[in-house]
């Protein structure tokens, strides 16, 4: 490790191993479930989609997926009926999508075991607080990446 600190390139690869992790868990628990006709990269689809209703523009934004990826994805998700898509109102050229009920359900469950996955990391206060502040962290460096990106922002070193 660099002795002034964690690098940049750090950040990202322990981030990188981190999101593989991640979908390789949800990858097991659609298994343990006897769900096979969706991957984890989908099932995060369906969390990015959430509650409401938005149009696969945002969709698109939101989760920063590829487009030629998320109309897979989004095809695939319809033909499991995952979620519901239909024709914008006002823009019959724009799709509007949302959750169907057993897109719902397969969402509830995996908040559910996700519920025993925050307890094995919380096991005292402190790891919570921990927790907590990664979580405030990574939302940070989102943030400030996000504006380097659009405003190009390069700090230089002095």
């Amino acid at each position: 490790m660099d002795p002034a600190g964690v690098t940049h390139i750090e950040i990202v690869r322990a981030i990188e191993r981190l999101h593989r992790r991640s979908l390789d868990l949800v990858w097991a628990d659609l298994i343990q479930a006897s769900v096979d006709d969706l991957s984890p990269s989908q099932v995060m689809m369906l969390f990015t989609i959430g509650a409401g209703e938005l149009s696969v523009r945002d969709l698109i934004e939101r989760g920063y997926y590829l487009g030629s990826n998320a109309s897979y994805s989004l095809k695939r998700l319809v033909e499991a009926e995952y979620i519901v898509r239909t024709a914008s109102e006002r823009d019959r050229r724009s799709a509007r999508i949302k959750l169907s009920e057993k897109g719902r359900r397969l969402c509830e469950m995996i908040k559910q075991i996700d519920k025993s996955y925050r307890q094995i990391v919380t096991g005292s206060e402190e790891e919570t607080q921990d927790l907590e502040i990664t979580f405030r962290t990574l939302k940070r460096l989102e943030q400030i990446w996000s504006n380097a990106l659009r405003y190009w922002e390069i700090p230089s070193e002095e």
